[in-house]
């Protein structure tokens, strides 16, 4: 069982290497580069930087065909690089999560090299084949409209090689005792060089036994084993888990005893947040919310906005989906996988501050840890020219300089957003942090207002009942505290009544500026919320605040 459930109340900053900050000019950024703006996270309040994958890979899926599990591409530094960057991390306070990518390899890696050599190989047998190609291998594909199957042909070892995803990405074989140690091994070499846990992709495809003819069942019980591995090795570090699927198989997840995966992403809810924000209406998500409820004291939820992929649409309904479509990516090429969106949220929001601010305040007051991806904190963009998700994976920009400061290189992995509203010159650190007024620096307050509420990562929380079906009204409850929180989805102006939910909450104080709320004689508060408004409460009035204050 593991005692410190920092996790609960984390603020986790999603970023990618490459891309963050290039130390020695040649346009790929690095551990270096990285550690230099550790102060700058810190700053802002993060307290878990969680790193896409930078282990030695040709890049055809943006790090996530590994060749090498315990090496660090040579374009972002060294071994010795990484461990130098957790110490320094680790002085600044910031725990260091990393993506353990275990569900396949590239197919230039050293191990299916070997299987594809030799049949008699060990190695033969830690992917897996078939001499025929099975039946229903056109379906169940991760990317459809770009991968054609999950069944292909290799001439040279004479058999069909399974991949969910890529071609050049086959799967490896978890139902083999070899390939689980060999999991082992890679969690544990990582956590003596110093991270604190693994985001841990593509779960439900890594405890599937896939059959030769498409039939599979989960390996539930791997994830136990690994829970209790990490935990051994590790006291403090967490798993978290990347798995969409329904709510009826959360618990196979977390564990019936909180005992499997500490942490899991939120699909179902993120997904109704976008509906909410494209309809202006919050049933469907506050359903959402309670569909996805967890009660074990160390499971936790992960929230986000966006991330390194495509924005997942695929779990609303066909008029749900349309709408989100017509409202954030009208356009085909802003689509993709007949399923999602590649865009980032400051243009999917056409650069409305309210509109950003509100989706912003959500993920930071919904039941559980919210998780931010780099530059959104100051409203990057995205590069529709870019192919499929690259869109939204451009440099970080930190400046009005060449490259937005990313790189003093002539041609950086991938090009920085120049033009535009969302132009560096426009968009970016230095200027921001000049600016009390920025987005940047709301993001700063808002996060240090989160940590002043544990009562989100630790309560007991409830959507309250209010009068108008466009705003969203939760309350969390933990060690006698109490905090409300409004959000108002609509474009308009609304005025909305409600009742705090308990005796004491006749005085609600404004966390964010000074105008507080007092109950009628029937105990319903009634506030005015602007269109896409949002109030921080602290039940029980003034005093509360005072006497933290002191």
């Amino acid at each position: 069982m593991i005692d410190d459930l920092w996790y609960k109340n984390a603020i986790v900053y999603c970023l990618d290497v490459k891309t963050f900050m290039d130390s020695n000019g040649d346009g790929v950024g690095d551990f270096e580069g990285l550690a230099r703006r550790l102060g700058y996270l810190a700053g802002m309040g993060v307290n878990a930087v969680w790193l896409l994958p930078f282990n030695p890979s040709p890049m055809r899926d943006n790090g996530y065909d590994i060749t090498d599990y315990y090496g660090v591409d040579p374009r972002m530094g060294s071994l010795g690089d990484f461990v130098d960057f957790t110490h320094e991390a680790k002085k600044h306070g910031i725990r260091i999560l990393m993506d353990l990518v275990v569900n396949h390899t590239s197919d230039q890696h050293p191990w299916f090299k070997a299987a594809v050599r030799d049949p008699r190989s060990k190695y033969r047998d830690w992917y897996i084949w078939s001499k025929q190609k099975p039946q229903g291998a056109d379906q169940g594909m991760v990317f459809p409209g770009v991968q054609k199957t999950t069944w292909s042909y290799h001439p040279k070892a004479k058999e069909y090689y399974f991949h969910r995803f890529y071609n050049f990405q086959p799967d490896l074989n978890m139902s083999n005792p070899e390939v689980r140690t060999e999991l082992q091994r890679i969690m544990g070499f990582w956590l003596e060089l110093g991270v604190s846990g693994f985001r841990m992709d593509a779960v439900p495809f890594v405890i599937q036994r896939e059959g030769a003819h498409g039939r599979h069942t989960e390996q539930y019980e791997m994830l136990r084993n690994m829970r209790t591995f990490l935990q051994w090795r590790a006291g403090d570090a967490i798993l978290l888990a990347e798995a969409n699927v329904l709510p009826d198989k959360d618990v196979e997840y977390f564990g019936d005893e909180g005992d499997r995966m500490h942490m899991m992403f939120n699909f179902l809810v993120n997904q109704h947040v976008f509906g909410a924000l494209a309809t202006g209406e919050v049933r469907g998500l506050a359903r959402a919310l309670d569909r996805t409820r967890v009660t074990e004291e160390t499971s936790q939820w992960a929230h986000f906005l966006r991330n390194n992929d495509e924005l997942d649409l695929g779990r609303l309904s066909e008029e749900q989906r349309q709408r989100v479509f017509e409202e954030f990516g009208p356009e085909p090429r802003m689509q993709i996988y007949d399923r999602g969106l590649r865009r980032r949220l400051a243009p999917m929001f056409e650069g409305d501050r309210r509109r950003l601010e509100l989706a912003y305040s959500l993920i930071f007051t919904l039941p559980g840890t919210p998780v931010l991806r780099y530059g959104d904190e100051i409203g990057m963009g995205e590069d529709l020219s870019l192919k499929e998700r690259a869109s939204v994976r451009t440099p970080m920009q930190w400046s009005t300089e060449p490259n937005a400061g990313f790189s003093a290189a002539k041609k950086t992995i991938l090009p920085v957003i120049k033009e535009g509203p969302f132009g560096y010159s426009k968009v970016n650190v230095a200027e921001q942090r000049r600016d009390p007024n920025s987005l940047l620096n709301w993001t700063e307050r808002i996060i240090r207002a989160r940590k002043e509420c544990p009562e989100i990562g630790w309560g007991e929380w409830r959507v309250l009942k209010t009068s108008s079906p466009h705003v969203l009204a939760l309350r969390y409850d933990w060690r006698n505290n109490g905090v409300v929180f409004l959000h108002n989805f609509d474009a308009k102006g609304r005025s909305v009544t409600f009742g705090a939910g308990s005796a004491n909450g006749g005085m609600l104080a404004n966390l964010l500026s000074g105008d507080h709320s007092q109950a009628d004689g029937r105990g319903q508060h009634r506030v005015e919320l602007e269109g896409y408004g949002y109030r921080w409460y602290r039940v029980g009035g003034l005093d509360y605040i005072l006497k933290r204050s002191r």
